[in-house]
């Protein structure tokens, strides 16, 4: 499963967040919740709606999420036994700003074309070692990768920020977690925005809450578009999640569900 929240301005300056869980190899969205922030309690309500709706917690094994706090805390305590994957993309945004500030520290003291031609040298070497640490395929790759990067001369810094992410990142390479995602759904929000509210013009946690059920629950009855796009491709075209997930709607839509 994967999980991410997005978040929405309300009436009177306050912020809300939409919670949402999605079964990785489907895309088959469970009823997302709305809160007011990404707290413990506010992840055990998320799961608890999604076991209502027929999700089996006793057999869930893994969980990609961007490295909530909160999730954390949660699936220690309330789902021991499931492994927390960090989004490898989340983690590459926090990463390129120190690859990028070690790049420019190798540049100082050139000027024009040399310091240009430095700075690029060192984002290619910092960049590469990180990525062989990263996408290693086994364990001891990935240690030995994590070691070349703590050798380089500006690499130090970098190798201490992979190393505490490592093993956190290699969830998904376990036979356990065969399947597994190795980045977050945030990307399944972009279909929630471009509904007609723009996903976030519900000025209180209740409209907006509503809304995100009613767009779950007309994302699981749509099929995939067939044609590719230039930039986007579907992994099932013509298939909507609940078909991918083995319970095909048989001629009900979206519409009927929500009569239901």
């Amino acid at each position: 499963m994967g999980t991410d929240g997005l978040w929405a301005r309300l009436r009177g300056g306050a912020k809300g967040v939409v919670l949402g869980v999605m079964d990785s190899a489907t895309g088959l969205l469970w009823p997302p919740v709305g809160v007011g922030d990404e707290g413990e309690a506010a992840w055990e309500a998320l799961f608890a709606r999604a076991k209502q709706a027929g999700l089996d917690l006793d057999g869930l094994r893994g969980v990609t999420s961007d490295g909530a706090t909160g999730l954390g805390r949660y699936l220690v305590r309330g789902l021991w036994w499931v492994n927390h994957q960090r989004c490898v993309w989340h983690v590459w945004r926090q990463l390129g700003g120190e690859v990028r500030a070690r790049a420019a520290a190798a540049a100082v003291g050139l000027v024009g074309a040399a310091a240009t031609a430095r700075r690029r040298q060192a984002q290619r070497e910092l960049g590469g070692l990180v990525r062989a640490a990263l996408d290693a395929a086994s364990a001891a790759a990935a240690q030995q990768a994590l070691a070349s990067l703590a050798a380089h001369p500006l690499g130090a810094r970098l190798a201490a920020l992979v190393a505490a992410e490592l093993d956190a990142l290699r969830i998904y390479r376990g036979s356990f977690n065969c399947g597994l995602l190795r980045v977050g759904p945030a990307w399944y929000w972009r279909d929630f925005r471009l509904r007609l509210s723009h996903g976030r013009n519900h000025g209180s946690s209740a409209r907006l809450e509503r809304a995100a059920l009613v767009w779950a629950i007309a994302r699981n009855f749509t099929p995939a578009q067939r044609r590719s796009e230039r930039k986007r491709h579907y992994r099932a075209p013509g298939q909507s999640p609940l078909q991918r997930a083995g319970l095909a709607p048989e001629g009900i839509s979206y519409l009927d569900a929500l009569a239901v």
